[in-house]
């Protein structure tokens, strides 16, 4: 929406207004005279025009430097906006599907800049997302990952991950490695909300969400193209472009990458990853955006080693024949409207289509001094058609607004499993193995296979409102039914079961004035068990005579949380915080048997607490810090082991959860020299404090500590980098269990030795 500044104007200048580091058209960014009385506001794609004499325009937007533009009478204008990196305040799209002020979301959400993304020049997501406060997203390598969002280090489906919004999977065939199903180059910014935010997004979105914002088609042409590679066999070549022309923008992307030959034998592996997004604007109120993603990963899955490789530095999988394969399509197309008095709506139509096979490490059942084990062949194919319409209405009274949304996600979903018979060559004390060799596939001994077709349908309401000058009040309700048709081929059953819930959340912010303010909020979530977890044979019949797990209720949560953010130092400093305590009911665990298999509970209570803090703080343009961490208890509340009498250990009450370290932190300094200009390096530190191994607390792992550098120097279009990860070459798992008996061993997921990451990359910009 295009305003005149004056009535009697004498010269028009036609402009364009983007982002200096994406170049992303920006919508909503205010361009005022001198005198500040009257000014316009650029539309949904950066355009503004102008009507006036004066020669010079201040041009304002929340998360940008505020700038002052001279004007040449009857010139088109073209402003690059340069981000606030310090400012945190910024406009944030998850918190409920739309563009909303940071001040204005009771929720606890970060936002990775894309400045940040392109600085850290990421070859895995989670050199990126563990750079915010209160995540840590567990590197398994080859890009495999577990999360840790307001929960222990956990493959559980308590995380939400979208691409624009969009959920990359539909609820219940949730993976813990889903993300490597990512395009990493074409994301421009990475939001993270912690906590429920099941009252919007549903089911699943109970420890956070992270949504992917993908990059837009520029305002101005642009390519880049660009190699990285280190010194294990990592290669990577990518490139990506985009421009706009009249009504119609474009942005491709992709890169192709392959590992040979690791410090970690046993773990090569392609990917293949390609993006499109196109945009259409009818009006400058009406818009279509199209997006087409396409991933293709082949892994070895080299898995974890024992004690004695892990500390002699051995990094030697105990197979060579494990394997995961996935290959995954999605495409969305919205059509979105602004009405007149500032209300919007938009109507989402997605489909997905997603296969993986695998030969999975985890699956490996071994019992201590056995020269024989048994491993596992599956694969879960599925695919989606649905759709997501939202509609925000503007009120006239109370500033107000209200959301009224629904969802439907139709998924047809196969899952077959079967035994594969495994020799294993063992070390001298008969304790642990050295090496394990594939004998069998056993296609007649099955594990699982089944068919669900998924039908699940959601309606949500929210209403936002200010009782008070600046105090505002946020109330949702979202109602969710998960249901699924099914046959199960090894018990020849067939029948239907549905998992439904009402979510309701309420929250407020109050602003404080002079960049200060506070925030609270208490929200349901729940999550009903994975289809994997329901359908998979046990290994031992219940008590009941149950072979699955039929009987497996969806997990409940109740968060409570306030915080609050504060720019101080004529804001130089900028702090977020929030203090959270979430209850869980029926949250779905599992316990380790002398085997490695997992015997699955959906009963007890549990408890998460803790406190986070981001701090930023910019003294000058040549310095720039940044911490993000977190204090947090992961605790049984009431949780049985065994109902067994002969069995020593019953229940685990009071103990902390396996894999959940109290204290995490990322903690960077960056420098930009006046003296060089053009160059930048920066020094990452991350620390992850010791937890527990078992449920019963007996065995503990020390944690770790590493170092990240990076530098990187830019001229004219080319861009040399360097990032230097685990500096100090130190010895640490990402990951380490073990099972509550005693002559259990603990598996290591040792992290690589120092890395030397290499990259050159030439970037386009042209002019319009």
């Amino acid at each position: 929406m295009i305003a005149a500044l004056c009535a009697n104007a004498q010269t028009t200048n036609t402009g364009l207004v983007f982002d200096s580091q994406t170049k992303e058209p920006l919508p909503g960014v205010t361009l005022t005279w001198a005198d500040g009385k009257s000014g316009v506001v650029s539309d949904a794609n950066g355009h503004f025009l102008l009507t006036n004499s004066a020669s010079n325009i201040r041009v304002s937007a929340v998360g940008y430097r505020s700038q002052e533009v001279a004007i040449k009478a009857g010139q088109p204008v073209r402003i690059a906006l340069e981000p606030a990196v310090e400012d945190l305040q910024t406009v944030v799209v998850t918190g409920n599907r739309e563009a909303a002020l940071r001040t204005e979301t009771p929720i606890a959400i970060s936002k990775l800049s894309p400045k940040l993304i392109n600085e850290t020049k990421p070859t895995s997501i989670f050199e990126v997302i563990n750079k915010t406060p209160g995540v840590l997203m567990v590197n398994l390598n080859n890009e495999q990952h577990m999360m840790a969002i307001r929960q222990p280090m956990t493959t559980n489906a308590y995380f939400l991950y979208m691409e624009d919004g969009v959920p990359i999977r539909p609820m219940g065939v949730f993976n813990h490695n889903a993300l490597l199903e990512m395009n990493q180059f074409t994301v421009s910014s990475i939001e993270v909300v912690k906590g429920p935010v099941s009252s919007i997004y549903g089911p699943e979105a109970v420890g956070g969400a992270v949504n992917f914002i993908t990059q837009r088609p520029t305002a101005v042409p642009t390519a880049r193209v660009g190699i990285q590679f280190d010194q294990w066999g990592y290669q990577r070549l990518q490139v990506g472009a985009g421009a706009r022309q009249g009504k119609f923008g474009i942005y491709l992307g992709g890169f192709v990458s392959r590992q040979r030959d690791s410090w970690m034998a046993s773990s090569d592996y392609d990917k293949s990853s390609y993006f499109a997004r196109l945009e259409y604007a009818f009006t400058s109120r009406t818009r279509l955006t199209g997006t087409l993603s396409y991933n293709n990963y082949n892994s070895q899955t080299s898995g974890s080693v024992d004690s004695t490789a892990f500390f002699a530095r051995q990094y030697v999988s105990t197979t060579d024949f494990t394997y995961r394969k996935t290959v995954s399509l999605r495409s969305r197309l919205t059509l979105e409207h602004d009405w007149k008095d500032g209300s919007q709506s938009f109507i989402t139509a997605f489909v997905r289509n997603n296969s993986v096979g695998q030969n999975p490490t985890y699956s490996i059942r071994w019992t201590t001094g056995s020269t024989t084990a048994t491993g596992q062949i599956n694969s879960n194919d599925f695919q989606s058609y649905g759709f997501i319409a939202q509609h925000t209405q503007r009120l006239n009274f109370l500033n107000s607004k209200l959301i009224v949304g629904a969802t439907l996600d139709l998924s047809p979903n196969t899952y077959y499993a079967y035994q594969t018979e495994l020799a294993a060559e063992l070390r001298p004390d008969k304790k642990s193995v050295l090496k394990y060799t594939q004998l069998k596939e056993r296609p007649d001994s099955q594990l699982a296979n089944y068919q669900a077709d998924i039908h699940n349908t959601a309606a949500y309401v929210q209403y936002d409102f200010e009782p008070l000058p600046k105090f505002r009040v946020s109330a949702g309700l979202r109602y969710d039914r998960m249901a699924f048709d099914y046959t199960n081929a090894l018990d020849n059953s067939s029948g239907a079961k549905a998992y439904s819930q009402v979510t309701p959340k309420i929250g407020a912010t109050y602003d404080l004035g002079n960049g200060k303010g506070l925030y609270a909020n208490y929200a349901k979530g729940f999550s009903p068990p994975a289809l994997t977890s329901i359908f998979l044979k046990r290994t031992t019949p219940a008590a009941s005579g149950d072979l699955f797990y039929y009987n497996l209720q969806p997990a409940r949560f109740d968060n409570m949380e306030i915080g609050g953010w504060a720019s101080l130092l004529n804001n130089k400093v900028y702090v977020d915080g929030a203090i959270y305590q979430m209850n869980g009911t029926n949250e779905l665990l599992n316990i380790r048997q002398p085997d490695n298999s997992y015997d699955y509970q959906s009963a007890g209570k549990t408890l998460h607490r803790g406190v986070e803090l981001g701090v930023t703080y910019r003294p000058s343009k040549q310095v720039f810090f940044r911490f993000g961490g977190t204090h947090a208890v992961h605790r049984f509340v009431e949780f049985t082991l065994s109902q067994r009498s002969s069995d020593a250990v019953q229940n685990v009450n009071g103990k902390d959860m396996p894999s959940a370290p109290r204290w995490l932190w990322n903690t960077e300094i960056s420098y930009y020299p006046a003296w060089f200009k053009n160059f930048r390096t920066s020094v990452e530190w991350q620390h992850v404090a010791g937890w527990y191994q078992n449920q019963v607390n007996t065995v503990s792992y020390g944690g770790y500590d590493f170092a990240n550098v990076r530098a990187g120097y830019q001229w004219k279009g080319i861009e040399l980098f360097t990032n230097v990860l685990n500096v100090t070459n130190a010895l640490f798992a990402t990951n380490a269990t073990r099972g509550n008996n005693a002559t259990d061993r603990t598996t290591y997921t040792p992290a690589a030795p120092r890395t030397f990451v290499f990259g050159i990359q030439y970037n386009f910009i042209g002019k319009r």
